[in-house]
């Protein structure tokens, strides 16, 4: 049995796919399998990924399922005691899979191994900010307010926890075993990692190092932010199925947290006016975002007014500044933690 399954999901990616697999290629840790899966790709990503002969390399072909349906189509295939998800545009720094290796073995309670994220650009160069999420004491309310683990990129799960919140159910003809839930086209990993942390006792905890490179592409599924919401709100009503008694206590917060994380993007993408719309449905979900992390939330609503109302020039000049100093800021952080 290899040590890890690499799995990643390939649908229309042949601009970014070979770097993607180059990627894990280059990892220190060697003992690992690479499972491409070929969600009926239209394009040549293929083509692309028939390129290398590694043997460690298996293409698996099936019909468009969605990302949840690659990733559990990846995770049936598995022969690996550790799991680990990488989405097909973004990128592995050559020490992840070793990092996250030493994280599980030295950790046997830990479920989930996650690092922070680097953000790049659609030509893979920094933007020179980071995924700064809570790394220890992860618990469900959290995960419901928070996606700590960032991106479907970040985490290496132990193939035990999967088990322990698998189902089956007959989605395609045939009695199937699922980890992720195909019926979700977004929003599919918190609703992952929100069963383990209810229905498990395994951890969840992240390592200091940013070990993944996030890639913000404005035509990815978390840019549309109508659909985003639509795919949360579904979690949210999953969960309040088999834990109603959580979701009284934290829906309204962990909504507020919602449209304040929807308006940054908003704000990502230069959209005044639904940043504005969105920061307001925060404070109106709940107010106590301002009482919890009055920092953010006050940024959050500072920004979105002011793209809203200042001149695209102008706004930019301000942002470009705020992010060269959250960049330094986080930076600091990270060698700090590391050391």
């Amino acid at each position: 049995m290899v040590k890890v399954s690499v799995i990643v999901p390939v649908y229309n990616v042949e601009r970014f796919i070979k770097e993607t697999i180059s990627s894990v290629l280059a990892q220190t840790f060697r003992d690992f399998e690479l499972i491409i899966v070929d969600d009926q790709s239209p394009d040549g990503s293929i083509a692309i990924c028939e390129q290398f002969a590694d043997p460690r390399i298996q293409i698996v072909h099936q019909k468009n399922r969605g990302l949840a349906g690659a990733r559990n189509t990846g995770i049936r295939h598995a022969q690996g005691e550790y799991i680990a998800l990488l989405d097909s545009d973004d990128l592995w720094l050559p020490e992840k899979l070793e990092k996250h290796v030493q994280h599980l073995e030295s950790n046997p309670k830990v479920g989930i191994s996650f690092s922070r994220s680097a953000f790049i650009d659609e030509n893979s160069n920094s933007l020179g900010t980071y995924q700064m999420p809570k790394l220890t004491d992860i618990d469900a309310p959290h995960l419901l307010c928070r996606n700590p683990i960032g991106n479907g990129s970040a985490p290496v799960i132990r193939r035990e926890a999967l088990e322990d919140i698998k189902f089956q159910d007959n989605l395609y003809g045939e009695i199937e075993d699922f980890y992720f839930d195909d019926q979700f086209r977004q929003s599919e990993d918190i609703e992952c990692w929100i069963r383990i942390a209810i229905q498990t006792n395994w951890r969840i905890e992240g390592i200091p190092e940013p070990l993944t490179l996030y890639r913000v592409n404005p035509d990815s599924l978390s840019a549309n932010m109508t659909k985003q919401l639509e795919s949360w709100e579904k979690v949210m009503a999953k969960t309040r199925t088999y834990a109603p008694d959580l979701l009284a206590k934290w829906e309204s917060l962990a909504r507020a947290y919602q449209f304040r994380y929807l308006s940054r993007r908003a704000i990502r993408n230069k959209d005044g006016k639904a940043a504005v719309r969105l920061v307001n449905r925060a404070l109106a979900s709940n107010w106590k975002i301002l009482i919890y992390e009055p920092m953010r939330s006050l940024l959050t609503i500072f920004a979105a007014y002011l793209i809203w109302m200042l001149p695209r020039g102008v706004y930019n000049s301000i942002e470009n500044f705020a992010l060269k100093r959250t960049g330094d800021s986080q930076r600091k952080a990270i060698a700090k933690s590391n050391k």
